[in-house]
């Protein structure tokens, strides 16, 4: 086999082959579960024939929605043998945004766990790899399709400036283009081994699979525990010996700040997708590499690797090769040397534009004055960037409504658009602010219908959740009196009021703790989050708790109970009750096993284990 090159662009290509000089080789890993790349090319050829057999033609293209697994992997792979572009889809995203982007993508086929493909109910065929693997198997491997260099790869549903996610068509010459690159910037072989931790939806995670697998290098699954807290991550990349880590900003800053054992394997640590307000410490054993770059670009459009112990905002660096970057005012014309401007990205890795969106891809994406190649085109950003003396671009914010939520993309106007059509909502808006820990969050300001009263904080939360992701939703609402409007009748969002503890919206009014460890954890939390409007039936993530503070929460847990929560516990049971539940639960499985003496000491804790236990009286 042979790997796809940009050189061989011109002509009709194989895709994706994968490394075959060590077919014995371990191409995943995931906990003590391992698949060699001769068993992954078998599967990946097995479910191509399986979705041609069910219709599948070139051009296609063909839904995923599952979790991290070796499941998924095989089918995004014999997706794009099949001659199809797969198409990643979150499951953690709300049934409706599933629904949409599936129907609007126009997918022949849905990939997902039988569940999920009884509640979605979409026009698409559906296949479940575990509840078909039977006639998978069944059906003879066939060789891979021949496909055009301009055909697609992919499309990444991305957040939308309209109220609707948005579709990124990337082709295989875009795709063929970052996998050559990534392997000669960071010089991967058949020896490393790779982190694959990054949301499935988002383009990133295109970087962990295709440019490491085609270099024949060993992708280590993760679980979400590790994905969550940089302690585990630390702990589970020392454990499965990972040379090149690729995690979002805002872990990748955690870990650049921790003391890393000498001996580890990692080399080279990559991080990208929100921005780095701070560079490695001088005392790392591996490098770090900044990367940034829109999803309409395939995922890298420049790149930098960071000088340890060095002081300042870090640079986003300079072009990838293939790449190159133009910064204009908003007359569309070159700015002055040194001066910020808006950033157009040009070269290979531009991609095709967006889904069934022709006005939005024609405003974004314009011809290219700089290149050499007839047709070729480039696009506007929306990002704002300067030129440092040293060549390297410094990133300078957004033009318009678009945020990063915990390493998420996410146009405030989609919120904006979801949260005006609250029944009781006359006028609604939303702002990303800066966080004392220097995370971004969502604060939304709302004006009330005069005859509908004013919904709570928990009412608004909810709302959004039927339709939104998590990520999305607001830490807190400010009820407005009026809209605030410039002199020229325009919304003026500068003229909103800050977000303090007086003025934020009542949360849910639940009922007063009923066990001693509800009341502590209770305390806790408003400790944390320095607000005392805070119930013991509140959603943790959605009253400014972010995942640093629930460390802190799970620290404190430890100290005083001696129990061990996990970070992906409190994702599943964010209230204080639902916490204090599990509290509970794990002290009476401890005592079960301790002598009565001490049982006793432990019990007096919680009344409530006297009942879940038995009364020793």
């Amino acid at each position: 086999m042979q790997t796809l090159k940009l050189e061989d662009c011109p002509v009709p290509v194989q895709t994706w082959e994968l490394w075959d000089n060590h077919p014995h080789s371990v191409a995943l890993r995931a906990g003590d579960r391992e698949l060699r790349y001769k068993e992954l090319d078998r599967h990946a050829d097995r479910f191509a024939a399986y979705l041609v057999q069910l219709g599948v033609a070139p051009g296609d293209t063909v839904a995923i929605c599952m979790e991290r697994s070796f499941d998924w992997i095989i089918a995004a792979l014999g997706v794009m043998r099949a001659g199809a572009a797969y198409v990643p889809l979150d499951s953690a995203w709300p049934d409706a945004r599933l629904r949409f982007a599936v129907n609007d993508c126009r997918a022949a086929v849905l990939v997902a766990r039988a569940p999920l493909l009884a509640r979605l109910q979409v026009n698409a065929r559906g296949v479940d790899p575990y509840r078909d693997a039977e006639a998978i198997a069944g059906v003879a491997a066939m060789a891979p399709r021949l496909v055009a260099p301009e055909s697609l790869a992919y499309v990444i549903y991305t957040s939308g400036s309209t109220g609707v996610p948005k579709g990124v068509e990337i082709t295989h010459a875009n795709l063929a283009h970052l996998v050559q690159w990534q392997r000669k910037a960071c010089n991967v072989t058949a020896h490393d081994r790779v982190s694959h931790v990054l949301g499935l939806g988002f383009d990133a995670a295109v970087l962990e699979l295709w440019p490491h697998l085609c270099a024949g290098a060993t992708l280590c699954l993760g679980d979400e525990a590790a994905r969550s807290s940089p302690e585990l991550m630390q702990q589970w990349m020392v454990r499965e010996q990972v040379t090149i880590g690729i995690v979002p900003a805002v872990l990748g800053a955690r870990l650049m700040a921790m003391t890393w054992p000498a001996t580890t394997a990692l080399r080279l640590l990559i991080t990208g997708g929100d921005v780095l307000h701070h560079g490695p410490a001088a005392h790392l054993p591996f490098a770090v590499m900044n990367h940034y770059g829109p999803t309409e670009c395939t995922v890298v459009s420049t790149w930098a690797v960071l000088p340890p112990g060095a002081e300042g905002v870090p640079p986003i660096g300079r072009p990838i090769e293939g790449a190159h970057i133009d910064l204009r005012n908003e007359d569309g014309e070159p700015v002055p040397e040194g001066e910020v401007g808006e950033i157009y990205i040009g070269g290979r890795g531009v991609g095709r534009g967006y889904r069934n969106l022709p006005e939005a891809t024609e405003r974004r994406f314009l011809p290219d004055p700089l290149a050499a190649t007839p047709g070729a085109r480039m696009y506007r950003t929306g990002d704002r960037g300067r030129r440092r003396p040293d060549g390297n671009l410094a990133f300078c914010g957004r033009l318009d409504r678009q945020t990063k939520i915990r390493g998420h993309r996410v146009e405030l106007d989609e919120l904006d658009s979801v949260l005006n059509q609250h029944p009781k909502v006359a006028f609604a808006t939303a702002i990303s602010n800066v966080s004392e820990a220097g995370e971004n969050q969502l604060v939304g300001y709302i004006l009330p219908k005069a005859d509908e009263g004013v919904p709570t904080a928990h009412e608004l939360q909810k709302y959004l959740l039927r339709s939104l992701p998590d990520y999305m939703i607001p830490a807190g609402f400010v009820r407005l009196q009026e809209i605030p409007v410039s002199p020229n009748g325009k919304i003026d969002l500068t003229m909103l009021p800050r977000a303090t503890e007086s003025n934020l919206l009542e949360t849910m009014a639940g009922e007063a703790p009923a066990t001693p460890i509800e009341e502590t954890l209770l305390a806790m939390v408003r400790e944390l989050l320095e607000r005392e409007a805070v119930s013991a039936d509140d959603n943790f993530f959605l009253v400014g708790g972010h995942s640093l503070l629930g460390m802190q929460l799970l620290v404190r847990v430890r100290q005083l109970y001696d129990v061990d929560l996990t970070l992906r516990e409190l994702f599943a049971s964010p209230t204080v009750r639902r916490m204090a539940t599990i509290v509970e639960e794990k002290l009476i499985a401890a005592i079960a096993l301790m002598s009565d003496e001490d049982a006793e000491c432990q019990l007096a804790i919680s009344p409530r284990i006297w009942i879940d236990r038995g009364s020793p009286s």
